[in-house]
């Protein structure tokens, strides 16, 4: 009996200590470099418990008080264990980097790719595809391959802009574009161990995912922009001109109220973890942010499409919270049905003055109804008339609708995000709240006329599915993109300055009817360039005018702000994932020094970040230039 008694006590005993847990904590930084290294796994030894680093590298995990090994793993690195011990509860950790360890990965980058000519889209359908990716997976699923998929994923083709001659084209007219889901898509494949195809990328909205240290608007104009002149880094003779737009950020408490639908699409496709699941814990923080004088609607469509939740108060959260955790996902998807019924709801409880907006949650999969991408357009272009906007968000992996999702969005006077992770969730709906709901400037267009004397040619990069006729520029019914709170745009042109042959003007004979134009006094000036920007208020539908000429201050490139060179990595990051035949003498290394020159105030680690992917597109390269070889 004694002995039993013991036994039993020392079983108790024992489960007491096991059951007891504390925390531990720590960075996870690059050995080569010491950058803190986003979305490693951090499993605890023999379990399935674990979490993910956030984007400064940081890890929170409980543990049992007695030892406990912590297993840290992520692509491109070799894994590591740590033992920790009762002494302390801050560990951190430095891994070493690992180009064997992208040989684990299944998935591959080099899918098979159909071209739709109705569509006009890339079809990627023998592309493989595994679970995870990005700071939301659960470690378990990082650590659990899925078998091979296929893989339905469509991008809109756009072929790359051009270099134009400037005595033969001096003017240059496009769209602002505030989209960034391109870059949190990218994201996602290198995540995944891919890389992206061609279309997927959109290197103006990678660009436009990054805050810049633009100064804020002190003037009656609610936007305004800065400019900045040097060299091209991987064209040599050439240089880039950097565009800097700041929309003025209002006072939260200034901001108007909102009459805001919640369009979620809940059919089969959406029940992946990362659709669905991911959806409700955004939406909840955005829910989070709302005022007693802000309202929200649910409607959900599947098969069919129907309402949620009536208009509620942004007071009763607890309501709001417990209509979006009901949410189950099955049935087909009648996408078109949902956005009528959405519109007409937001047209029931609209609010004069204040900011009126449908957002729409899906994978952007369209099958039943009005799915078109050409009907969905009509749609939204009348409904925008309204005074009713669209936001788009997409959510997941493997059918995702790119080129839906985008003409959505664009049409609809919103913006477009992709949603990969709930830190992009928390960055969407709490970081930039006002950018991303409250619009200050719509309609906002630029156009830039170059001097002959210093610009011999001139290409905008990125921005392909933004560009207008020059006329467009003074035409107040032609529509353009939309400015919120706070909102950041950038964009940047490489010059082909007078005097430098290159490789990217061709020669065509001299015309035999006509001379070259003439030129004004002005062309022999200092001037470089003059760019115009035209912006209507929200409420009104006339455009004023912003004017300025700009000058080159013959900066060299490494004595030039953060800004501009943060900006010129990302964008020759984004002519090698494209492989641009403009591209020059861009290569990761370049990328990667000059990022971390650039890396400044990195409070949110998003610069460091962008540093670990472009190494993981470094080693993806080099595993396909092996396999091609």
């Amino acid at each position: 009996m004694g002995i039993k008694l013991l036994l039993l006590t020392l079983t108790l005993y024992l489960g007491f200590i096991f059951t007891q847990e504390r925390t531990i904590k720590g960075i996870v930084t690059a050995a080569d470099d010491n950058a803190p290294i986003p979305g490693v796994n951090v499993v605890i030894k023999g379990t399935s418990n674990g979490t993910v680093t956030d984007a400064n590298g940081k890890y929170s995990i409980k543990v049992s008080t007695m030892r406990s090994t912590l297993v840290f793993s992520s692509i491109g690195y070799a894994t590591k264990e740590v033992k920790v011990t009762d002494e302390k509860s801050v560990w951190n950790v430095k891994l070493e980097s690992d180009n064997a360890s992208l040989d684990e990965v299944v998935i591959t980058g080099y899918s098979t790719q159909t071209y739709d000519k109705e569509a006009k889209s890339v079809n990627m359908s023998k592309a493989k595809t595994m679970p995870g990716g990005g700071l939301y997976a659960p470690a378990p699923i990082m650590n659990s391959i899925r078998a091979a998929e296929y893989n339905t994923e469509e991008y809109s083709i756009f072929e790359e802009n051009v270099f134009h001659e400037t005595k033969k084209d001096a003017l240059t007219t496009f769209s602002i574009d505030v989209d960034r889901a391109a870059y949190t898509n990218i994201r996602r494949m290198l995540n995944n161990g891919q890389l992206p195809p061609k279309d997927a990328i959109r290197i103006e909205e990678m660009i436009n995912y990054f805050d810049y240290s633009y100064e804020q608007p002190n003037g009656k104009d609610p936007v305004s922009f800065q400019t900045e002149i040097s060299d091209s880094p991987w064209n040599e003779g050439l240089k880039l001109l950097h565009i800097g737009l700041q929309a003025k950020k209002m006072p939260a408490d200034n901001l108007p109220a909102s009459n805001l639908v919640f369009l979620i699409d809940v059919s089969g496709s959406m029940s992946d973890y990362n659709k669905l699941p991911l959806l409700k814990q955004g939406f909840k923080l955005l829910v989070d942010q709302l005022r007693p004088k802000d309202h929200v609607a649910i409607v959900v469509y599947a098969g069919a499409a129907g309402t949620v939740l009536p208009s509620t108060s942004g007071k009763e959260k607890n309501k709001i919270k417990e209509a979006l955790e009901n949410l189950q996902a099955g049935g087909s998807t009648a996408g078109g049905e949902g956005i009528k019924l959405a519109y007409k709801i937001a047209a029931e409880n609209f609010i004069n003055r204040g900011n009126n907006r449908v957002i729409l949650a899906t994978d952007g999969d369209f099958n039943i109804g009005t799915s078109s991408e050409a009907d969905l357009k009509t749609l939204i272009e009348t409904k925008r008339e309204s005074g009713v906007y669209l936001s788009v968000l997409g959510f997941g992996m493997g059918n995702y609708k790119d080129n839906k999702m985008e003409t959505l969005a664009d049409k609809g006077n919103g913006n477009y995000a992709y949603i990969d992770d709930l830190q992009e969730a928390r960055k969407e709906f709490v970081t930039e709240f006002g950018g991303t709901l409250f619009t200050v400037a719509k309609d906002v267009k630029l156009q830039l006329e170059f001097n002959p004397k210093y610009v011999k040619a001139y290409r905008l990069i990125g921005y392909e599915n933004r560009k207008l006729n020059n006329e467009d520029f003074n035409d107040d019914k032609k529509d353009a993109g939309e400015m919120g709170s706070g909102h950041i745009v950038t964009a940047i042109y490489e010059i082909v300055p007078t005097g430098v042959e290159s490789q990217y003007l061709g020669k065509v004979d001299p015309l035999k009817y006509q001379e070259n134009k003439d030129l004004t006094p002005l062309s022999n000036s200092k001037e470089v360039l003059t760019i115009k920007l035209r912006y209507k208020l929200p409420d009104e539908n006339t455009s004023k005018l912003i004017k300025e000429v700009v000058y080159d201050k013959h900066t060299t490139f490494d004595k030039t702000s953060d800004d501009f060179r943060l900006a010129a990595s990302i964008a020759e990051f984004g002519l090698l994932l494209r492989q641009s035949r403009f591209k020059g003498f861009a290569n990761y290394d370049h990328i990667i020094s000059t990022a971390k020159s650039a890396r400044g105030n990195d409070e949110e680690g998003y610069r460091a970040e962008f540093i670990k992917l472009v190494k993981m597109a470094q080693l993806l390269s080099g595993k396909e230039l092996a396999h091609d070889n």
